[in-house]
């Protein structure tokens, strides 16, 4: 079947990449932008800085403690340090350290963290970090941002490099349809509705944005007309967005490649219940970690595709 998207793409490309690019920008922009990496240039995208602006990158080896505690220093001398690794050992492996170090002192540090969710593919569960959100989110003054594609990604990244304070940046590794626009421009803490709709509405982050706006059109198909906003900052979550945009529909869906506890999802509740009591369903991992498999075979087992996605509208539509 064919759909009528409101959204196409002529391309795909990593969200890695996105960053790769906006950060080398954000360098030629910024002399006080630097860079620091775990032994994961490649991987990063970061290896087209480092040949640019030598002079201002840093490889710290596997050693990402020492990393974030040399960003946290480096931010003390007027730098703006862009700390780079995956996103399983920007988060779970030195949490104290960003915690003490970057956080608690409101450290003008940006944490970017690729290889995020189960799109990271045949590294397996080990790697998959399903839970980064909900643990960067709760560390008071961190801004957590998780765009949804290459151009996205890069307008994100020249955004935090203006953005006084700490930020969670996560992005990816597989080749994802690219559909929004390469001029755009990126509002930390304002949510984009990217489709009108009256009887649901999917909120969607990271990855899972193109699978709503598949999921939309496929909707629409039977008749059901879904609004779709993409949450690119989890924190702050535009609220009035949420309010807005639900007490029209009624209803909602939150999409997400992470842990359903913890997640954009549990953002979206957690002001629905205090402002607007509404159903919400949920689209996201349910407690459990990951496995080995392509990036697709993995989105389809734990549900985490378009088809799941009208599943769930219709789920929170019975519930109106």
């Amino acid at each position: 079947m064919s759909l009528d998207l409101k959204f196409t793409y002529t391309e795909k490309k990593d969200t890695r990449s996105g960053f790769g690019d906006g950060f080398l920008e954000a360098g030629r922009r910024n002399p006080n932008v630097v860079g620091l990496c775990a032994d994961l240039i490649g991987s990063l995208k970061m290896g087209d800085f480092q040949k640019e602006f030598p002079e201002r990158f840093f490889q710290t080896g596997i050693a990402e403690a020492n990393m974030i505690g040399i960003s946290a220093g480096l931010s003390i001398g007027g730098k703006i340090p862009f700390a780079g690794t995956f996103a399983n050992f920007a988060t779970g492996r030195v949490y104290d350290q960003i915690r003490q170090s970057v956080a608690y002192s409101d450290k003008n540090v940006k944490i970017c963290a690729s290889h995020a969710g189960l799109t990271l593919g045949e590294d397996g569960a080990t790697h998959q970090i399903l839970e980064d959100l909900g643990m960067m989110k709760m560390l008071p003054h961190m801004t957590v941002i998780n765009p949804c594609d290459y151009n996205q990604t890069k307008a994100a990244t020249l955004a935090i490099a203006e953005y006084e304070g700490p930020v969670y940046l996560r992005f990816g590794r597989p080749s994802w349809p690219i559909f929004t626009p390469a001029d755009q421009k990126f509002e930390i803490g304002k949510a984009w509705k990217m489709i009108d709709g009256k009887d649901v509405t999917i909120f969607a982050t990271g990855h899972l944005v193109w699978e709503a706006v598949v999921a939309e059109a496929m909707l629409r198909e039977e008749g059901i007309s879904a609004e779709v906003i993409n949450i690119h900052t989890i924190k702050p979550l535009d609220e009035e967005a949420i309010l807005e945009s639900v007490k029209k529909t009624g209803c909602a869906v939150s999409a997400e490649e992470h842990q359903i506890n913890g997640g954009l999802g549990d953002s979206i509740a957690q002001t629905l219940i205090r402002h607007n009591p509404a159903p919400l369903e949920y689209v996201g991992v349910n407690d459990s970690f990951g496995e080995s498999g392509t990036p697709t075979q993995l989105l389809e087992k734990y549900g985490l595709n378009a088809e799941n996605i009208v599943k769930a509208a219709k789920a929170a539509i019975a519930r109106k």
